[in-house]
């Protein structure tokens, strides 16, 4: 019986054409102002709202700290 092996170059001549494009990948991760200055909003959301977290707040805090995490966060990198 014979083995069906795959020897890494041919592995990899296979699998090639299935792979994405790595370009458009890294084209697509380029920061601009605007994802800065909305990544800096929600660390500023984050700080602050476990800064209040550990003075007692249990009103803004957690309100400050789902800002940051749901929505600051995720736009800032979708930008």
């Amino acid at each position: 019986m014979e083995a069906n092996c795959l020897t890494s170059l041919e592995l990899r001549n296979r699998l090639q054409p299935l792979m994405p494009d790595q370009t458009l990948a890294r084209s697509r991760l380029r920061f601009g102002p605007k994802n800065y200055i909305v990544l800096g909003g929600a660390l500023a959301s984050l700080v602050l709202g476990y800064w209040l977290l550990s003075r007692g707040s249990t009103t803004l805090a957690p309100v400050l700290l789902v800002l940051g995490y749901c929505v600051l966060f995720p736009v800032g990198l979708a930008l």
